[in-house]
């Protein structure tokens, strides 16, 4: 009984890429929830961070974000069926969030160490740099394997993150000028805005625009409203539903919380965003 619970609502969906269910999504919202307070933990007691001076703070997680878009690119491989057997599946959700969390906790620490024998100056540079080159590696392959099997269209990038832009400029002037939210300026919730728009936009062109592939929406509110609304454009709406109570919240949280957790929390809503929208919109360019 048990064996089939697991079988039906977690090992199936991601052998046989099927949308979230109700009970995956929920136990994947509580793993991130632990995963979060867990890092929390972490951040704040470890003295060895401390003693190579690596802290969690603003410069920190945006040298982070190169890792939150490699996620994006590297979950692509397994989308064009570059990788066969059971291997792939270490690079679907949920396996690829563990894959990433320590190929990035392992940079972390190799960057520290090299910071303290004096062999690199900047540990954040060395962490940022090893996360784009990583972006760039990844992308070069799975362009490269375009090109060789099926399509590359760089007309859908252009378009999917002009997009994005347009909605994050006027979403951001909305809250800065008409709301006189100044505390936008913070390049993290730019980014968090970004993210999830890109998201939002992905998916709308894709379920709408999109010249050759039928994509489908594979999580379960989207899916419900996109089938209510009849248009994926109700994933712009949906996400500024979420995103102006969630910024005006976090900002009120941000004077009174610690500050490891706050930065934790908003990296974990950049990543629910910006991660799949990458995602989305490279599938999309490589017709896969």
């Amino acid at each position: 009984m048990i064996s089939d619970f697991i079988y039906k609502y977690y090992i199936d969906p991601v052998k046989y890429g099927e949308p979230y269910n109700i009970v995956e999504t929920l136990t994947y919202a509580i793993i991130l929830i632990i995963g979060v307070y867990l890092l929390y933990r972490w951040f704040s007691n470890s003295s060895w961070l401390s003693e190579h001076g690596i802290k969690l703070d603003s410069s920190f997680i945006l040298a982070t974000l190169p890792y939150v878009v490699l996620g994006g690119v590297l979950r692509v491989i397994q989308d064009a069926g570059m990788i066969t057997g059971d291997w792939q599946y270490l690079i679907v959700t949920p396996p690829i969030y563990f894959v990433l969390f320590f190929f990035t906790l392992g940079m972390i620490f190799i960057g520290g160490i090299l910071k303290k024998n004096g062999l690199i100056k900047n540990f954040l540079s060395f962490y940022a740099l090893v996360g784009c080159m990583a972006v760039f590696v990844i992308s070069l392959i799975l362009f490269s394997w375009g090109m060789a099997h099926s399509h590359v269209d760089l007309f859908i990038l252009v378009v999917i993150l002009l997009m994005a832009v347009t909605a994050t400029v006027l979403v951001w002037a909305c809250m800065r000028y008409v709301l006189s939210w100044e505390y936008v300026r913070d390049p993290l919730y730019i980014a968090l805005i970004f993210g999830q728009l890109l998201d939002a936009s992905a998916t709308s062109y894709g379920l709408t625009f999109h010249p050759a592939v039928h994509y489908i929406e594979q999580h379960v509110v989207g899916s419900g409203l996109i089938q209510m609304t009849g248009t994926a454009f109700v994933m712009y709406p949906l996400k500024l539903i979420v995103l102006f109570p969630a910024i005006y919240i976090m900002q009120l949280y941000r004077k009174e919380a610690n500050p490891a957790f706050w930065y934790l929390v908003l990296l974990a809503m950049i990543v629910v965003g910006l991660a799949p929208g990458v995602r989305d919109m490279i599938r999309m360019v490589l017709y896969v």
